[in-house]
């Protein structure tokens, strides 16, 4: 089963728990606008280069859309629209007013060099300035790429529309981006892991932990986490996954990485399969960076972190009510509650079965 296809499932599954109308149902499923474009650049050594560009803007009905870019070779049309559905529902979960999207090139980015990745993404942007904006679809960094690629697509945005810091999220600090945004997917998977253990009464100190992805996410939920207590025992991306029974040493293997690029012949964990991992990711810090770019007021990182300690407890326990009000697991439980507060808001601004 495909991403979009498991996608679609779970909200299936969802949408009959709430009782949805099957027209309404059919109408969230649907993307609001697809869009697919040719980008093509001059290599460094003169030769053209063709790429795939994609935006799928799933649906604005609490907010413009949002959602990532990311330069991959395995980006293709199923996957950016499961993508940019996720972020429909996710949103919608933590409560924040924005809605869904998703964007990506199919490319490696390890192939390019700095100078055509900035021209690649110039030309990405140049193709659909007209379809984004800080009131209609606010991209971000996602696999592949980062705060530069987002100071590109700004200062390329702005070229046509005038300078709009907030028509982007995870920018460097000098250009806007919000302080505490690097480690805050890694820190909202940390709060919600400490929400949902205060239901056990437990903590995350001396408990175990294995995550998936050793990129900013899994990097800094794994650095929060040894500093918090709590043992990592395996941890695994795209270079190779490691264990240590006995917990590994973070702080090294985050040198380790930087130093070589990759997990592979760490000397503090053991090889393993790398797909027995799994972790979940986080947008709420890209809503206040939009927030204090629309303020033109910027935030300490204190209380960055504390909104965003708040959003996402909040969050959980919006999602334990909905578990218990339809007998359902905590995944189900987050897309019942962000497909029901979609589906309430479409309705609201004048949906017809």
């Amino acid at each position: 089963m495909n991403a979009l296809a498991a996608t679609n499932r779970n909200f299936r599954l969802a949408s009959r728990l709430l009782g949805l109308d099957s027209k309404l149902e059919k109408s969230l499923l649907i993307p609001f606008r697809e869009i697919k474009v040719e980008c093509t650049i001059p290599k460094d050594d003169g030769t053209l280069a063709t790429y795939v560009g994609f935006r799928i803007q799933h649906d604005n009905a609490r907010g413009p859309m949002k959602g990532g870019i990311r330069y991959h070779p395995e980006v293709e049309p199923d996957e950016v629209n499961a993508l940019a559905q996720l972020m429909t529902w996710k949103t919608a979960v933590a409560d924040i007013p924005y809605g869904g999207a998703k964007g990506g090139i199919g490319c490696n980015p390890r192939d390019l060099s700095k100078s055509e990745l900035e021209r690649l993404t110039r030309v990405f942007t140049q193709k659909i300035h007209d379809l984004i904006g800080i009131h209609t679809d606010v991209p971000a960094p996602d696999m592949g790429t980062n705060a530069q690629t987002m100071a590109w697509i700004l200062d390329e945005y702005s070229k046509f529309h005038g300078h709009s810091p907030a028509v982007v999220t995870g920018k460097p600090i000098d250009l806007g981006g919000s302080l505490g945004r690097e480690a805050a997917t890694g820190r909202g998977v940390v709060y919600a892991t400490e929400a949902l253990l205060a239901e056990y009464g437990k903590s995350i100190k001396g408990m175990t932990f294995g995550i998936q992805g050793f990129g900013n996410v899994g990097s800094w939920a794994s650095r929060l986490i040894h500093e918090k207590g709590g043992k990592v025992i395996a941890v695994s991306d795209i270079t190779g996954a490691l264990k240590n029974p006995n917990g590994i040493d973070i702080p090294e293997l985050l040198k380790h990485k930087e130093a070589t690029g990759s997990l592979k012949s760490f000397n503090g964990g053991d090889s393993m399969d790398p797909n027995e991992l799994l972790v979940h990711e986080w947008v709420t810090v890209s809503y206040f960076e939009w927030v204090q770019n629309i303020q033109g007021f910027m935030w300490d990182e204190e209380k960055v972190n504390q909104e965003l300690k708040k959003y996402m407890t909040k969050a959980f326990h919006n999602i334990k009510n909905m578990c218990q009000s339809h007998d359902c697991n905590l995944r189900m439980g987050a897309f019942t509650l962000g497909v029901n507060r979609v589906a309430r808001a479409t309705i609201l601004r004048g949906w017809e079965a």
